[in-house]
């Protein structure tokens, strides 16, 4: 979407950004601290670029994650996916899922994905995980879009225990997350990938169609 936006333009911006204190991992108080679950990924490191797969320039593709050492007491798991580099005033919501502690210690590649999200009636994505809103208000996985030329972006992979099961409504998104964070969360992990757009370029096949997307204005 953000492919065609003048590199000039996300120049210009490239110091306006929401920031790694905005991220809602740095905003929770947990009881049993931070980087106490350990995240990995099959297709990246921490701190290291996104494959191109996983982005608005390839296939879109959410990427595995693994998690482990999940406390005693765990009875959900929260995944939460933020850009901190976004130009807003809040970091951009690019994924939320919901899951069972006991039935969980990971998702597979795609799985956030909007195909994923319509496999059963209800929306959910099998076995039980329940996919929330991102920042444009679509269900599943936002694939990273970076402006032109605005530079690195981080995208945190946060993933949250929660000490009880949240009845959340429909597909929830930020806000009603964080007030389940604030209330049940009592350990945390988090693995930062990156992506850079460094110019304007991207291939037709990738894009989809010759013709600019509409701007659609992201909701914190």
């Amino acid at each position: 979407m953000l492919e065609k936006v003048p590199e000039a333009i996300g120049r210009a911006l490239r110091d306006r950004r929401a920031g790694l204190d905005q991220l809602v991992y740095n905003q929770v108080d947990l009881r049993q601290g931070k980087a106490a679950i350990t995240v990995t990924s099959g297709e990246f490191i921490d701190h290291a670029p996104l494959p191109a797969a996983c982005t608005a320039d390839g296939d879109g593709l959410s990427p595995s994650l693994n998690w482990t050492a999940l406390p005693t007491g765990a009875m959900e798991v929260l995944l939460l996916v933020e850009d901190a580099d976004s130009p807003t005033p809040h970091p951009l919501v690019h994924a939320i899922a919901v899951m069972p502690a006991d039935q969980r210690v990971g998702v597979a590649a795609g799985e956030l994905s909007d195909d994923a999200a319509v496999r059963r009636s209800d929306g959910s994505a099998p076995d039980r995980v329940q996919l929330g809103r991102n920042s444009f208000l679509q269900v599943g996985w936002l694939p990273p879009d970076p402006p032109p030329g605005h530079g690195p972006h981080r995208y945190a992979f946060q993933v949250y225990a929660l000490n009880a099961k949240v009845q959340f409504r429909g597909h929830p998104g930020r806000d009603a997350i964080v007030e389940a964070l604030h209330a049940h969360a009592i350990a945390s992990g988090c693995l930062i990938g990156t992506y850079e757009r460094r110019d304007g370029s991207i291939t037709e096949a990738a894009s989809g169609a010759e013709a600019v997307a509409p701007m659609v204005t992201p909701v914190a």
